[in-house]
Parts: C-alpha cells; sequence; structure tokens
C-alpha cells in the first residue's frame, strides 16, 4: 500500500465509505416495512413510479425500493438479504448507472 492508499484508502475503501450509509438508511426502514401489509407493499411500486415520473431519481427511491425487496423477499421467499447482499446490489446499480 502507498502513501495516498494509506491516508486516502484504496478505491474500494472510499466506495464502501459512500455505500455503508445506504445500507443504514435500508437498515432503518426495516421496522417501516415490516409493518406494510401485502397490498401496501405491492403499492410502493405505483409510488415509485409516481416519484420517479415527479423528478427523483433512482438514487433517491433507492433505499425505500431495497427496503421494500428485501421485505417481499422475506415474505415470500422466507428469504431475508443480508447487508453484504444489500451492498452487492447497491454496487450493480452504480455500475449499471455510469453506462
Amino acid at each position: 500500500m502507498n502513501l495516498i492508499e494509506k491516508v486516502f484508502g484504496t478505491h474500494s475503501e472510499r466506495e464502501l465509505k459512500m455505500i455503508y450509509p445506504i445500507v443504514d438508511k435500508i437498515e432503518a426502514l426495516r421496522p417501516t416495512m415490516q409493518a406494510k401489509t401485502d397490498e401496501e407493499l405491492r403499492d410502493n411500486t405505483r409510488i415509485f413510479k409516481e416519484r420517479l415520473a415527479n423528478g427523483e431519481t433512482l438514487d433517491d427511491i433507492l433505499p425505500e425500493a431495497f427496503a421494500t425487496v428485501r421485505e417481499a423477499a422475506k415474505r415470500v421467499l422466507n428469504m431475508e438479504h443480508y447487508p453484504v447482499q444489500l451492498i452487492g446490489g447497491i454496487v450493480l446499480h452504480q455500475a449499471v448507472s455510469l453506462r
């Protein structure tokens, strides 16, 4: 590791510093999503589409969308995404957004 990496961190470390707050937002939404009915979770799709149509970006709705998907997966598949899987999804979203 060279001096610059020691001071500023590697590219991956800097990326993770930006991603961890998003994961924290997703985690903070867990109780809200758990309290929603199945119908309310489904309705989030319509709400997200409206928000996008009104000028919000995918990055704006990302924490809520990921929290919705995680809760839906837990209910339907009986599987829950771990934080590291959320990180992978965010990285993939960012990579696709750069195209």
